[in-house]
Formats: structure tokens, sequence, C-alpha cells
């Protein structure tokens, strides 16, 4: 998947289209998921144009790495979910089911969120 400059959280970024935005920094930008799929649903980005996590954590600084991270602990402390628990998702590529090519990083909270996945007996 390459980089698509018109994406949706691209143009989030340049201001073109708003966000309601619960935290930005240097390296990243955190808001509101416009369909929440959990009662807390952010969506945290890295502000460069990186497509996944493969190629982020190929290509972008130690500053910005350590940036995201920090940003998703500190969104997550905001939210208020840190306590009762909390999930990290990233979908990344066709069979991880990733729709925008902009690395984001989705946290769910405030409720019991169940198994992602069905178990299996492996």
């Amino acid at each position: 998947m390459a980089y698509d400059s018109n994406n949706i959280f691209a143009r989030i970024l340049r201001g073109e289209i708003p966000c309601k935005k619960v935290h930005e920094d240097e390296h990243t930008l955190a808001f509101h998921d416009i369909n929440p799929q959990a009662p807390v649903h952010i969506l945290v980005i890295p502000k460069g144009a990186y497509v996944s996590m493969n190629d982020f954590s190929a290509r972008a600084s130690d500053a910005e790495i350590a940036g995201l991270v920090r940003a998703v602990g500190k969104v997550a402390e905001m939210a208020g979910v840190t306590e009762d628990g909390w999930r990290m998702l990233s979908n990344i590529g066709e069979n991880g089911h990733q729709e925008v090519p902009h690395l984001h990083i989705h946290i769910f909270g405030g409720c019991k969120l169940g198994h992602m996945l069905p178990r299996t007996g492996a």
C-alpha cells in the first residue's frame, strides 16, 4: 500500500478536515474517532507520512518513535482507561484490514471489550 497524501488523516493533519482533538505534540495528533466502536475510541497518528507500523519502524526517527509510544500512553491516561484496561490496535495491510494508508493506532476502552479474535485450539 503506497502512501496517499490525500488520505483522510493527511487532510486532518493539514487542517482541511476538522477533528475533535484530544492531544497534539511535535510528532503526533490524537482525536476522537468519528464512528466510535467503544465508549472511548481515540486515534493516535504520527504527523509524518507513514503508511503502516512496518513503514514507521523502518523510517521514523528515534524521536518520532518515542513520541508516538509516549503519546499513546498519555492519551490512554487522559481518557481515563488505564485503571480498568484498554485495547490498542493498529490494522496493517490488506490482511489486517487497513483502510487508510496512514499509520494510526486505535485506543479502545470504557467497557469490557471481549475477545478480539476467536480462541483456537493452538
